[in-house]
């Protein structure tokens, strides 16, 4: 068949697993981290269409979580500051040092916050990619989100069965080798346990953050139009902003925002850096 997976990165070890980094770009320039939201498959492919227009002026360095793109599948514990734990570990193994820009995306924007709050010297700033906020997770509850687990675990038998294909997968900015890695990393990490693992301690993520309170660097905030994620996303948006003084940037697309505007968003995060 000749189609197997071959990484494009590099591997650290981290609590005896596998995580996988890619770096690229203009090593003197500054660091944009980028941090995939919860069940993107291949984050490495996944930003690929925003961070290639980024790469004449900053080092790109994407993290895959366990469970994630090339990184192992090892169910690691995924309480926040484990999760912060394991980037600041794998940062440190390929040599890298912050001061960091951080770029969440979804779910792992408590990542972001978090990893502020607790260590404030290593952000510069962050870059929310329509980043969660800890109010989503509050307002949704323990029982909305228990659903949402139930959901993703009865999806991972279908998996496991081979009856998921209609799983949507973003080709924009690809080529052609990408997007056979990309099928094959979604066969391999599609609705795994460590998606579940996130899942069933977000809620106490989430309490943990709003609990440490406001955070204090440069926040600028893209933000989707919220139809593919819930009623009050936006609301949400604007009120962590003013509570952080981040500067909002609303679009007019959906949810994985760096798929249908990434012209615009690479060239506002050269402006609000500058």
């Amino acid at each position: 068949m000749g189609q197997e997976l071959h990484h494009n990165g590099e591997y650290v070890i981290v609590k005896n697993h596998r995580i996988h980094i890619f770096r690229a770009g203009n090593g003197n320039g500054p660091k944009l981290v980028f941090l995939s939201g919860s069940g993107t498959v291949a984050p490495v492919y996944d930003f690929k269409i925003l961070y290639q227009k980024l790469l004449n002026d900053f080092e790109i360095i994407v993290i895959e979580k366990f469970g994630y793109g090339y990184s192992d599948l090892y169910d690691a514990p995924t309480d926040i500051d484990s999760l912060i734990f394991y980037h600041r570990e794998a940062l440190s193994k390929i040599g890298e040092e912050g001061p960091f820009i951080l770029l969440p995306h979804s779910m792992s924007g408590l990542e972001a916050i978090r990893w502020k709050q607790t260590y404030p010297e290593e952000i510069k700033a962050i870059i929310g990619l329509d980043m969660a906020v800890p109010v989503q997770y509050l307002s949704w509850g323990q029982e909305d989100l228990d659903k949402r687990t139930d959901r993703i675990i009865k999806l991972q038998k279908l998996h496991k069965k081979g009856l998921l294909f209609w799983y949507p997968l973003n080709k924009r900015g690809l080529s052609k080798d990408d997007i056979k890695q990309q099928k094959l990393l979604w066969k391999r990490n599609g609705m795994n346990d460590c998606y579940i693992g996130e899942a069933k301690t977000v809620l106490a993520n989430a309490k943990l953050v709003d609990k440490t309170g406001e955070i204090d660097c440069p926040i600028l905030m893209f933000v989707s139009d919220g139809k593919q994620v819930s009623a009050n996303w936006i609301q949400y948006q604007n009120e962590f902003a003013k509570r952080n003084n981040a500067k909002i940037i609303q679009l007019n697309c959906g949810h994985y925002v760096h798929y249908y505007e990434s012209d615009r968003i690479s060239e506002e995060i050269k402006r609000f850096i500058e």
